[in-house]
């Protein structure tokens, strides 16, 4: 198993932290979002963290969401993402590769939660 093996995207520890958390909060509330490959890849293993966090239903549980992420999508998680997943064990989101950005030629991808 590799240990320390964190993308760092060019910032800061708390800027890293802000920058998953908007990525995540914006993932759960419009169930897909647009984002480079490397942010993609990163926000998946934190998605399927929360979304079997949330799969749990406590109040410590629903604490750790609101830690994370904003009220909105915490509420989302429990009301709608959680019982959708409710017979599966993990890969609650997928990435699927997109062209490179024009301006950049960035390799993007695609997140989005399963059906």
């Amino acid at each position: 198993m590799k240990r320390g093996n964190v993308r760092k995207f060019g910032r800061q520890f708390q800027q890293r932290k802000a920058l998953i958390k908007g990525l995540l909060t914006s993932l759960v509330e419009h169930d897909r979002i647009r984002t480079t490959e490397a942010r993609a890849k990163t926000l998946k293993v934190a998605a399927d963290k929360l979304v079997t966090t949330a799969k749990k239903g406590t109040m410590a549980s629903r604490r750790l969401l609101l830690r994370d992420v904003g009220t909105k999508a915490a509420t989302k998680l429990f009301r709608d993402i959680a019982p959708r997943y409710a017979g599966r064990s993990g890969g609650y989101t997928r990435v699927l590769h997109m062209d490179a950005r024009t301006s950049d030629a960035a390799r993007m991808a695609l997140i989005e939660f399963v059906k």
